[in-house]
C-alpha cells in the first residue's frame, strides 16, 4: 500500500502496517539534562508512557517537574517494529509519539495524569491542535494493572470536568504499555538543544481536580 494513499487519521491494522527493521539504525545519546542512559528505561519501577500531540514540547514539560528523573521521547501503540519518524508520518505504522517518563518517590503518578490532562486536549482523536494524523492521537500506556485503573479513574473525573465546560468526549486511548521503540536522537531533548523550536502543546483551560 502507498503511504502517500492512505487516510492518516485512520488507524492500520497488523496487515496494513509498515514491515519496520529488526534493530535501531542508531544509537541513543544520554540524556542532555539528567544524564542517565536512554537506553535503561525499563528498569525503573515507577514510569509510564504519554501522548500528547508533538512530543517536543510534552517531554519539555515532563523534564521540569520535580521527581521526574527520566524522559525520552518514542513511538508506541502500534505494530511497525522500530519504526522511523518519516514511517510515523505516513501513518502506516498505527503508533503515536509518546513520552517516557520515570519518577521517584518526590513525584506521584496522580499528579503526573493530572498534568497530561490539563496540558493538551485529550477529546480531538486523531490531532492535537493543528497537528493532524494518528501519530498525534492522545494516549496513556501504564506498566501495571493497579496504574491502569488509576488512570481509568482520573479520565473519568476529567471527563466530569469537560462536561461541565461544554467540551466533548475523551478519546485518550489508555492502555497497558506493549513495546516502546526510542525516536532518532535529534528529537530527544530537542527543545533543550532548540529552546525556540516548535512546542504545540495547548491545555482545554479546565482544571483537573
Amino acid at each position: 500500500m502507498s503511504m502517500f494513499h492512505f487516510e492518516k487519521i485512520q488507524l492500520p491494522n497488523a496487515e496494513q502496517a509498515l514491515k519496520g527493521r529488526a534493530e535501531y539504525d542508531f544509537v541513543l545519546p544520554p540524556h542532555r539534562l539528567f544524564g542517565c542512559d536512554l537506553g535503561q528505561f525499563d528498569q525503573y519501577p515507577k514510569r509510564l508512557l504519554l501522548g500528547m500531540g508533538c512530543f517536543w514540547g510534552a517531554e519539555r514539560l515532563f523534564w521540569q517537574q520535580q521527581g521526574v528523573v527520566y524522559t525520552a521521547v518514542g513511538y508506541a501503540g502500534g505494530h511497525t517494529p522500530f519504526a522511523t519518524y518519516e514511517e510515523i508520518c505516513s501513518g502506516l505504522t498505527g503508533h503515536t509519539e509518546v513520552v517516557a517518563v520515570a519518577y521517584d518517590e518526590q513525584q506521584s503518578l496522580e499528579q503526573l495524569l493530572a498534568l497530561f490532562w490539563q496540558r493538551h486536549d485529550p477529546t480531538q482523536g486523531m490531532r492535537q491542535g493543528n497537528d493532524t494524523g494518528t501519530q498525534y492521537r492522545s494516549a496513556l500506556y501504564l506498566y501495571s494493572e493497579q496504574d491502569l485503573a488509576l488512570a481509568i479513574a482520573s479520565r473519568d473525573a476529567y471527563q466530569k470536568q469537560l462536561d461541565s465546560a461544554g467540551f466533548g468526549a475523551i478519546t485518550t486511548e489508555i492502555a497497558l504499555a506493549d513495546k516502546l521503540y526510542f525516536a532518532e536522537p535529534y528529537h530527544q531533548q530537542y527543545l533543550d538543544k532548540n529552546p525556540n523550536g516548535y512546542c504545540g502543546l495547548k491545555g482545554t483551560g479546565v482544571s483537573c481536580a
